[in-house]
């Protein structure tokens, strides 16, 4: 424990990333959480943002997995990237809106081309929000929490138990392609 830590303990003041969280409206504990990226990397991270607060992530690896996923795991959330192999995510998110079972789901598009143009059709097609690549734990839970405060989410109450068990490794599409496997690069 550093001087720093043990000050505030004497004081009884908590951490700042302890205040930030205090004061953040959280999806309820147990949300599922599909991760639709071709990147091992980006879902990596965001899993192990999401599983720290008490979410649980499942992790798929292109478009078609990720609606498989969808309709069978009944996520409460999906991320989903734009530039997809295969079915990219525009075609993703146009069958996820269409199914009944999927067309309720709030949808957060990621992509690291943060264009206007982007943004535009994806609002037209049925996204709840964009974010860009690179992002950072703070505004991956203000987007969660700008859903919760539309009712798209359920929130978290004072009277959730903390923090429920969740998987404590996300659960990744074996087809997910090996960042690392040189022979994929053009």
């Amino acid at each position: 424990m550093s001087q720093l830590d043990r000050f505030r303990r004497l004081l009884g003041l908590s951490k700042p990333d302890e205040r930030r969280q205090a004061n953040r409206l959280d999806a309820a504990e147990g949300t599922r959480v599909l991760i639709i990226d071709d990147s091992r990397t980006v879902v990596a991270a965001l899993s192990h943002m999401l599983r720290q607060s008490g979410y649980q992530p499942i992790g798929a690896g292109d478009g078609e997995r990720g609606l498989e996923l969808a309709i069978s795991e009944k996520p409460h959330l999906i991320f989903l990237d734009i530039v997809l192999p295969g079915l990219n995510g525009f075609a993703a998110l146009r069958r996820l809106r269409k199914d009944e079972r999927t067309q309720n789901i709030p949808v957060i598009m990621i992509s690291g081309n943060p264009q206007a143009a982007e943004r535009f059709y994806l609002e037209r097609i049925g996204a709840d929000d964009f974010m860009k690549k690179p992002f950072g734990r703070a505004e991956v839970f203000s987007r969660i929490e700008k859903l919760v405060r539309q009712g798209a989410l359920p929130g978290r109450s004072d009277s959730d138990p903390s923090p429920v068990a969740v998987d404590s490794e996300p659960r990744i599409s074996d087809d997910m392609p090996d960042p690392f496997d040189l022979s994929r690069q053009g």
